[in-house]
């Protein structure tokens, strides 16, 4: 006990151990706490980024859906322009081939008159006048014109306009055109002229 405390190194060399001891256990905590701190951060700022994402991928889906909408929107304008256009033409050349209809019949009742003419120098004379009417006929047509069939069909208001009716020549004509008074057409599938016509009865 005596050499305990008589002995210097002894007594230095006790303290020492138990500070390194008591200082290795005071490290201990703090490299845990550092640690726990270290990966709270880590969760934190995982979390922060993982909220961000989310965020910017609503964002893309708001964005993208607003881009598609519109993007129908306008094929649904231009698709709908287009066709007005289309339709204005129709109905502008529409009107052009109404106002031509008269004069298409007054070549008709021409060449029904020439066709009877047996004179040859009036046949001759009105081959002129034939190809004038051809050439007009066949422009009107490949616009769309289209003469209406009447004659012997049975009667229809959504194509015909009766003007009177007379007794049927034969059984078969009753109810159904027996004469053409004014001949109808139709431009691009729709009526533009309803057939003036006689019906049988």
């Amino acid at each position: 006990m005596d050499e305990k405390i008589k002995n210097p190194e002894y007594d230095n060399s006790q303290p020492e151990n138990l500070k390194e001891r008591q200082d290795d256990a005071t490290d201990m905590p703090d490299g845990d706490a550092k640690r726990s701190t270290r990966t709270a951060k880590k969760k934190q700022e995982h979390t922060r980024l993982e909220s961000r994402i989310n965020e910017l991928e609503a964002n893309l889906a708001e964005l993208n859906d607003k881009y598609l909408r519109l993007f129908s929107e306008f094929d649904n304008y231009r698709k709908r322009t287009s066709k007005e256009r289309i339709e204005l033409l129709d109905t502008a050349s529409g009107e052009l081939i109404k106002e031509l209809l008269p004069v298409l019949d007054d070549f008709d009742r021409a060449m029904q008159l020439h066709n009877a003419d047996t004179d040859p120098v009036l046949v001759s004379s009105f081959e002129g006048t034939r190809l004038i009417y051809n050439k007009l006929k066949n422009l009107l047509i490949r616009k769309g014109l289209e003469p209406m069939k009447t004659l012997g069909e049975p009667f229809d208001t959504d194509f015909h306009e009766a003007i009177t009716n007379i007794p049927a020549p034969t059984p078969e004509l009753v109810g159904k055109v027996v004469d053409e008074i004014q001949k109808g057409y139709m431009l691009k599938g729709k009526v533009i002229r309803y057939a003036r016509v006689v019906i049988g009865q």
